[in-house]
């Protein structure tokens, strides 16, 4: 069952992740979207959405530093344990604050503002509640691991995490590690298998080709122009 839970259960959902972006964009180039409500309501969503984007990019660097990143290399660059748990309870648990607030703000605006919860979908539900248990669970783990508890997930839960993609698996560590971060793990995973399917994929977009398009030509009909010079990127008609 660990073996199940912790080895093919992630390969299966880390697959259905690559695939499933692979897939949509070759054939949902148009659904490729945010799916943005900032026209049904906007006074919300300028205080939710800052507060969970900026959250969620901390939450994000927080699981670099502590999954990706052995806790031999932090020792070698100075970083004691001490200092580390430090920085893991205040800076993590800042982002995961922000991000939580931030989550609960737009659950509430897409509950309770009509025409942005007629245009929410049914996978839009979902992934909400996915993407809430997992931060949810995430920031009991920071609270717990480094306040309450004397579990240390860098010895246990990281290298697991490394070792999926290192093909080096050890499924006995997240088998031994509390039952929070168990579940975190899981339903982490499932969310990325639920990711290409959802709006969560506006992730991986970036205007790059703003950088790079042509100026837009306006076209004036104004007879009042006389002989001034048009301005950059008017050309007069008529």
């Amino acid at each position: 069952m660990n073996e199940f839970l912790f080895v093919v259960v992630p390969y299966i959902c880390l697959t259905t992740f690559v695939v499933g972006h692979l897939w949509r964009y070759r054939y949902d180039k148009f659904g490729w979207t945010t799916r943005s409500s900032q026209l049904y309501e906007n006074r919300l969503l300028r205080i939710g959405s800052p507060l969970f984007h900026f959250g969620i990019i901390g939450v994000f660097f927080g699981h670099v530093v502590g999954l990706g990143i052995p806790e031999s290399w932090t020792s070698a660059v100075g970083i004691s344990e001490g200092l580390y748990h430090f920085l893991a309870v205040s800076v993590g648990a800042l982002a995961g604050l922000a991000t939580v607030v931030g989550l609960g703000i737009l659950i509430y605006r897409r509950r309770t503002v009509g025409p942005v919860f007629s245009v929410t979908t049914r996978m839009d539900k979902v992934m909400y509640v996915f993407l809430a248990v997992v931060i949810l669970l995430g920031l009991y783990n920071t609270v717990a691991a480094n306040i309450a508890g004397d579990y240390n997930y860098r010895e246990g839960v990281s290298i697991w995490f490394r070792g999926i993609f290192r093909f080096q698996l050890h499924p006995g560590l997240m088998a031994d590690a509390p039952w929070s971060f168990q579940l975190h793990g899981l339903v982490a995973m499932a969310l990325f298998a639920l990711w290409p399917f959802t709006r969560l994929v506006h992730v991986f977009s970036a205007p790059l080709g703003y950088l790079t398009r042509p100026y837009i030509v306006y076209r004036s009909r104004d007879v009042q122009l006389g002989s001034h010079r048009p301005r950059r990127g008017w050309d007069r008609v008529g």
